[in-house]
């Protein structure tokens, strides 16, 4: 037989106080004196009481839930992501609603959990969002932040990490090594973060007249295996190759040594993002590193003053990197 569950008039009458009092001890925030909070506390112990959050949302129009949505769960980054975002929140004493997209934009149904169970943000990492589904957010007072991109002329709150920059200072690294032929393998060709390194990069190497190689990975393992596959094989092969994530750039790696080709000696690459599997030996990845913790605790702290009324105008952050020297790029050709 299912086990009766305790409520909040039961845990009132054994504390001695109003309902309305446990409902109070219950609820973020100081707003109830010690004495009652502890005898509060005491008897929920002592009957087994657990609050029901959604209940306790809907009467104080206060659901302590953030929406976050993710597209590539397939890379690394993106579950480490979810877990560092999960554990700031919930120091915060918020918690995430997890909506997975399996389209690069994100439909107007996927959203509609969000308005069903009253989030009080969205966080937004690695999929699109079309003008209609901001709209119909911020019509529901929701307010929205991307993580790790951005789109123009959006009222969207964002944070990322300073993507032009890095592609530039990468392309300085590789022209001091002494490469003469480049190749950059870019992600999603309509994300910001894929287009900002390849527009930093192709400026540095512009300045030397050179053009590179540019192919489209799709973020993936198989993608930077198959080009770095196809582009080795060529007798005029690049020198070295910059890829827009560390995944796409271990697939080139692999690629690399399939065919008998030495890194760094005959091809350097270099990835981005500095995910655990970059430091393997077996890889030993140079790449660019982000400010993941900065930008995670930056891009809570935005949404929370915004979900508060202290901002009003679109907040725009970039941070910027490092460039996390290892074996896979660390020989000079000249």
């Amino acid at each position: 037989m299912k086990k009766k569950q305790v409520n909040a008039v039961e845990v009132a009458r054994l504390a001695g106080v109003s309902q309305s009092t446990v409902s109070r001890v219950f609820a973020p925030g100081p707003n109830v004196s010690e004495k009652a909070r502890r005898r509060v506390l005491e008897a929920a112990d002592e009957l087994g009481y657990r609050p029901n959050a959604l209940a306790r949302g809907l009467i104080m129009n206060k659901t302590n839930m953030i929406g976050l949505v993710m597209r590539n769960i397939h890379n690394p980054f993106y579950p480490e992501i979810l877990d560092k975002f999960t554990k700031g929140l919930r120091e915060r004493g918020y918690h995430i609603l997890f909506v997975h997209t399996e389209n690069d934009e994100i439909e107007q149904d996927e959203i509609s959990q969000f308005l069903e169970y009253n989030v009080e943000g969205v966080i937004v990492t690695d999929a699109l969002l079309s003008s209609n589904v901001v709209s119909h957010l911020l019509e529901n007072h929701i307010p929205v932040i991307l993580f790790n991109r951005y789109i123009k002329d959006s009222s969207c709150h964002f944070v990322c990490c300073d993507n032009y920059s890095a592609g530039k200072k990468i392309g300085e690294y590789l022209l001091k090594q002494g490469h003469k032929r480049f190749a950059y393998i870019a992600g999603h060709k309509n994300t910001s973060t894929s287009r900002d390194r390849e527009i930093g990069f192709r400026e540095i190497l512009g300045q030397q007249r050179i053009e590179p190689i540019i192919e489209i990975g799709d973020y993936t393992y198989e993608g930077g295996y198959q080009i770095a596959l196809r582009l080795l094989k060529n007798d005029n092969r690049p020198e070295a190759i910059f890829c827009a994530n560390d995944i796409m750039a271990l697939g080139a790696i692999d690629a690399a040594k399939s065919l008998g080709v030495s890194i760094p000696e005959d091809v350097s690459v270099i990835g981005f993002d500095d995910i655990a599997m970059a430091s393997w030996p077996l890889y030993s990845l140079t790449t660019w590193q982000q400010p993941v913790d900065e930008m995670i605790e930056v891009t809570i702290n935005t949404l929370l003053r915004v979900i508060d009324g202290e901002e009003e105008s679109s907040v725009s952050t970039f941070l910027s990197g490092t460039l996390i020297e290892r074996h896979s790029a660390s020989l000079s050709k000249s």
